[in-house]
């Protein structure tokens, strides 16, 4: 088995980055989700109840900043964090983590682009945010990732979606950081540890698939149908929900490269 893809998503829910080569940290891929818009009470937003957010292209600088683009507005360069910066509370699901507010101009392009007040944050080296610890060891942590370092998927498991419906969909839909090939369709169902590289994962939990994979992120717009759900829920419910991907948690640091060999350890 090889590693296919490799994805980040710096701003969550925003576009997705396919990279040839990442370094893994603690919280997951270098750059990850460390971005986040939040409303005005500092609870995130994601492109579950806006789905324009698909459609923001949020582009990390080598000095620390972000680049924001979308279509029809001029692309906005975010400044590095700054020890002056606000530092606030704000809340993803049931944590609190702190989050540092960038810049005046960023709140009002997003805002403007979406159509309602926000602000972004941005979640510095400082902040260790935990893993749910009924799932994970005591200093396990993540970024604003909803709950897991990186997620995982494979091609076979697409193929097997794809070809039960009369539509096609890719894999970007599920928002992976790692795609897998040569694996059986969901294989990774009973994967427990793996190694990309030289790297060594925990296969946490499968990943419970929300209506995000409906959004299209090319349009931001949801499917008519609820694709791929409809389809999912036909043969991959069982009590967690609806399942498509495994959840994972680094057990080591190092570099991962599109065509590293993938095995699994348990």
């Amino acid at each position: 088995m090889k590693l296919h893809g490799l994805y980040i998503y710096p701003l969550k829910s925003g576009a997705g980055i396919s990279l040839d080569a990442s370094a893994v940290e603690s919280r997951g891929l270098s750059l990850d989700r460390r971005w986040l818009v939040v409303d005005e009470n500092g609870r995130f937003m994601t492109a579950r109840k806006h789905p324009r957010m698909v459609l923001i292209q949020a582009s990390p600088l080598d000095d620390g900043g972000l680049v924001l683009g979308a279509s029809g507005k001029p692309p906005l360069v975010v400044p590095a964090v700054d020890q002056a910066f606000e530092r606030k509370t704000v809340t993803i699901w049931k944590d609190e983590c702190q989050g540092t507010y960038l810049s005046a101009e960023a709140d009002g392009w997003l805002s403007d682009f979406l159509g309602t007040r926000c602000r972004l944050v941005y979640m510095s080296d400082q902040v260790e945010r935990v893993v749910d610890q009924d799932y994970a060891q005591p200093g396990d942590i993540v970024s604003f990732a909803d709950g897991y370092p990186l997620l995982l998927t494979t091609t076979a498991s697409l193929a097997d979606l794809n070809a039960r419906m009369s539509k096609t969909i890719e894999m970007i839909r599920f928002r992976p950081n790692l795609v897998v090939d040569g694996a059986e369709a969901f294989a990774e169902d009973g994967w427990k540890t793996i190694r990309v590289g030289s790297v060594e994962f925990e296969c946490s939990r499968a990943c419970s698939r929300c209506v995000l994979t409906t959004v299209d992120p090319s349009t931001g717009v949801k499917d008519g149908d609820g694709e791929p759900l409809s389809t999912l829920k036909d043969y991959r419910m069982d009590g967690e929900g609806v399942l498509f991907g495994m959840n994972m948690i680094p057990r080591g640091a190092g570099t991962l490269r599109v065509g590293d060999s993938v095995e699994i350890l348990s």
